[in-house]
């Protein structure tokens, strides 16, 4: 899947948590992308069964699609935390560098960097 598919399932995810409904419009203001762009991206995401929508209405995560968002959206959350927590890096700093790593994070460093990230956070309580 490309970055910008990953970004999409995130934003997708983060505003059907908060909002329950998630519409074309919302996606592209969150994202800060024109809303044919939204179209042609959930045109792909449905066709590669990540998402459902019917023709002008609700977008709905698949079970696959909620998975890969999941994903994508724990490996944004805890690269920004170890970004402000562990390096003290500005968290709008944090925010977009975790972003452009999220995509092309190996699984060995993100578990490995997610595993150190519990364990002084464990120990700072």
């Amino acid at each position: 899947m490309q970055k910008s598919g990953e970004d999409y399932l995130e934003a997708v995810l983060a505003l059907n948590e908060a909002n329950q409904k998630v519409r074309t419009t919302d996606v592209a203001a969150r994202l800060g992308v024109s809303k044919p762009s939204v179209n042609r991206a959930m045109k792909v995401l449905a066709n590669d069964g990540y998402i459902h929508q019917e023709t002008y209405g609700d977008i709905h995560l698949t079970e696959k699609g909620r998975l890969k968002a999941s994903q994508v959206y724990f490996r944004h959350k805890t690269l920004t935390s170890f970004l402000i927590e562990v390096l003290g890096v500005d968290a709008v700093v944090a925010e977009k560098d975790a972003c452009l790593i999220e995509h092309d994070i190996s699984s060995e460093t993100m578990e490995k960097l997610a595993s150190y990230l519990g364990s002084i956070q464990k120990d700072s309580r």
